[in-house]
């Protein structure tokens, strides 16, 4: 069950991990790895690598996921979701799924929520390098 979905240019996936990425699952609230992280680093795509969030945007929402307020600029697009309500984020560089973002809910002063499941994303702990960013081919 640990094998690994192949690549084209980009990090291998497990099955878990494409399930979420590929097919737009979600995993289940309270079960990600960094959930309770508090650790100064960067978030970077699980498929491509490319830098995400910064651990001071995180913040603890209770909501069972990693929650965010603010993205590094340009590494998040957003989408109307297939149920028609909600705005579906995924990664600029490579398209994998991510999570959603809420707005209007009052939880920072940005107002801003971005619900990111773990299986996406990696974390780098400040002060090592960041992996170059995969591309496609």
């Amino acid at each position: 069950m640990n094998e690994r979905v192949p690549a084209k240019g980009y990090n291998e996936l497990t099955p878990a991990e494409a399930r979420v990425i590929l097919e737009k699952g979600t995993e289940r609230a309270f079960t990600g790895e960094y959930s309770e992280l508090k650790e100064p680093g960067t978030y970077i795509c699980r498929r491509c690598n490319a830098p995400l969030y910064r651990s001071e945007d995180k913040f603890e929402s209770h909501c069972g996921w990693p929650s965010f307020d603010d993205q590094l600029d340009g590494a998040v697009d957003e989408h109307l979701d297939a149920d028609g309500y909600r705005t579906e984020i995924v990664c600029h560089h490579c398209g994998g799924h991510l999570g959603h973002v809420f707005r209007g809910e009052g939880m920072t002063a940005k107002d801003t929520r971005h619900c990111v499941n773990s299986i996406s994303m990696r974390f780098v702990p400040r002060g090592e390098p960041l992996p170059p960013v995969l591309s496609e081919s």
